[in-house]
């Protein structure tokens, strides 16, 4: 593997394509030193890793110190790069321990740490002179101001975005000259990152803490007023999306700028590591050498196919956020396509191949039982092993014991190869990793202890003198089509998001409005520009006193609390609560559990278009009718539709 040389902006450099445009860094994820390994192997420019309890993957493996430190002298001589997820939002109490895992991190090698909590971004910055922080896609970047703000008066270094947004949304936030960082593939939470409290509210678990149990991958109904299902996809996971997969959009991510392309997985094996990597790597080399080739992209795709997903989608990247999106049937491993059966035989099967596959792979054969089925017939696709290597165009005979109909479809799930070559690797890896001599260094312990900041002059105005009418600006959509209504005497809470399509409309309520709350650092970047007055509310998330110092610090008057804290974490932000002008949830009346780019009525139909064959959102008549989303328990969650089409979950 060819070394790769530090370049003036502190990032290593992968030279440029075959245009003159930088090749953006390849960033992997790494939930332990085998994967860590096996992403150096496989050509990652970068690693990122989680180490001890402070980052939103706590229940991944991780590393012990040893582990850790080992991991970064390799990668260093790879000339790889390593990162620290520290992207939870921290108490006060926790503040001074995750400042020094921070540094502690930095000791053992890492190179920059990743971190959602603007309140420990100020406190590093402040106990760690020059340290290297990029920003979370928790913190929920989605404008150029927001990126502008995070740059200027948090002084990060880079900045992850939203994957919701698309490549011409992304080049924009490129073109701020901050560096910008994005999803190329992997698992998507359907939720906007950062402003889901689904998982805190229902299960007590945060996932703004680390510890989602990740209820969009559930089995819902979506029921009318009377109770009555409304479904009319195949399939109960109604909030489950494929994963995303941008690599037909490489050269186009190239050319808007992107400084870093991250894959998601720090949950996942070595070999899913390994392979989804080597071929990230193969598509960027591929680029560098002037070689790609648009129909070489379904070579790559089926390649990724060979490692965990849940089918794959560029939705978001083309402005999609519909029925496509979306894995209804399941939300767990679908593999890629290889063949179909085309004889069923007594306990055997005969398959026409269109993809190789080798000895000791894994097929899944897609059998669905008829309506008459009897109801003991299992409901998992029966799953049987390959004997033999064979070559598209060949047919095999596969052992199956179970009832299945010629014409099925059957798709690999487990890549003997993959694993094959991904143990070679690692133990090649893991015997240079052995050979890594570390010098004992003495852990210096930095002075943590009272470096929380004031919260600065608090505001002499009091609770009572907002504006007496609270309105949520998506509920105005309706309301105010036409940015014309009188809302002096109102207080407009803002959406959650703030993207290039709602800056307009958020100007004009910023204008119109007695008061306004920012939920969104690009509404605060807007507030501050009109010189007008704002609160801020979650998902601009307050959970210690640091944070709230820099709020007031960019203006803030009054601050209101994330439901989810009150609900689970009540007495550890008591002092937090009691400061003046902090105050209970803004949604408190009905807590909002999720919002998403995509419309959960797509689960009834196909949308309706109008004459010119556009979707439009706000003459929707479903939208203007009652619909839940029921759990497993009987639980009815209210739902509602903007005029954006964008969905909202709420507490029943």
């Amino acid at each position: 593997m060819a070394i790769r040389t530090m370049g003036p902006s502190g990032q290593y450099e992968n030279g440029l394509d075959a245009a003159g445009a930088a090749l953006p860094e390849l960033l992997a994820p790494a939930g332990g030193l085998d994967q860590m390994l096996a992403a150096i192997a496989a050509g990652a420019d970068a690693i990122y890793a989680g180490l001890g309890g402070f980052n939103a993957r706590v229940s991944a493996h991780g590393f012990t110190d040893d582990e850790f430190a080992r991991g970064c002298a390799v990668a260093h001589a790879h000339g790889v790069r390593v990162y620290v997820t520290l992207n939870v939002f921290v108490f006060d109490d926790e503040l001074s321990d995750a400042v020094a895992l921070g540094a502690h991190a930095l000791e053992l090698g890492a190179d920059a740490l990743i971190v959602a909590d603007a309140g420990l971004a100020c406190v590093l910055r402040t106990v760690i002179p020059g340290v290297e922080i990029h920003l979370s896609t928790q913190a929920g970047v989605h404008s150029e101001g927001a990126v502008r703000l995070a740059a200027d008066e948090l002084g990060v270094e880079r900045v992850t975005t939203a994957r919701e947004l698309t490549v011409d949304e992304i080049a924009a936030l490129c073109a701020t000259g901050v560096p910008i960082e994005v999803f190329c593939h992997g698992a998507i939470c359907i939720g906007y990152s950062g402003a889901c409290e689904f998982s805190a509210l229902r299960r007590g678990r945060s996932a703004m803490r680390g510890d989602c149990t990740q209820p969009c991958r559930l089995a819902y109904d979506l029921v009318d007023e009377a109770g009555q299902s409304v479904v009319a996809v195949e399939g109960d996971r109604l909030l489950c999306p494929h994963d995303y997969l941008g690599i037909a959009h490489l050269p186009e991510l190239v050319d808007a700028g992107v400084a870093s392309l991250k894959i998601e997985g720090r949950m996942k094996n070595p070999d899913y590591v390994f392979n989804v990597v080597r071929v990230w790597r193969r598509a960027l080399d591929m680029l560098r050498d002037g070689a790609w080739d648009p129909d070489a992209v379904l070579a790559l795709e089926r390649e990724l196919g060979r490692s965990f997903n849940r089918g794959f989608t560029d939705a978001y990247l083309r402005g999609r956020s519909g029925a496509e999106l979306m894995s209804f049937e399941r939300a767990i491993n679908q593999g890629v396509r290889v063949g179909r059966l085309v004889a069923v035989g007594h306990e055997e099967v005969t398959v026409e191949l269109d993809a190789a596959v080798a000895a000791g792979d894994t097929l899944e054969i897609r059998f669905y039982p008829g309506a008459d089925a009897r109801p003991d017939v299992p409901k998992r696709w029966p799953q049987v092993p390959c004997p033999v290597d064979a070559a598209a165009g060949e047919r095999i005979v596969v052992h199956c014991k179970r009832k299945v109909d010629a014409g099925c479809e059957v798709y690999l799930i487990r890549s003997a190869g993959v694993l094959d070559q991904t143990a070679a690797v690692l133990e090649r890896m893991r015997a240079e990793a052995d050979a890594v001599v570390l010098a004992k260094r003495a852990v210096e312990t930095l002075p943590f202890a009272g470096v929380l900041m004031d919260s600065g002059t608090q505001p002499e105005e009091s609770a009572e003198s907002a504006a007496a009418r609270l309105v949520f600006a998506w509920q105005l959509m309706d309301q105010d089509p036409h940015d014309e209504l009188d809302l002096s005497d109102a207080t407009v809470v803002l959406d959650e998001i703030c993207r290039v399509g709602d800056i307009e409309r958020t100007r004009s309520l910023m204008q119109r409005a007695g008061r306004i709350v920012c939920r969104n650092l690009g509404q605060v970047a807007i507030a501050r520009e009109l010189r007008v007055a704002f609160d801020v509310a979650a998902p601009v998330f307050c959970a210690n006193r640091a944070t709230l110092a820099w709020l007031r610090g960019l203006g803030a008057g009054r601050v209101y609390l994330p439901a989810e804290l009150l609900s689970n974490d009540a007495e550890r932000i008591a002092e937090l609560a009691a400061e003046p002008g902090v105050l209970g949830p803004v949604d408190a009346d009905r807590p909002e559990l999720m919002v998403c780019e995509h419309c959960l009525l797509t689960a009834e139909g196909v949308c309706a278009t109008d004459a010119t064959g556009q979707v439009r959102c706000r003459d929707c008549l479903r939208r203007r009718q009652a619909r839940y989303l029921v759990e497993r328990d009987g639980t009815r969650l209210p739902v509602a539709i903007d005029a954006c089409g964008r969905t909202r979950i709420f507490l029943s």
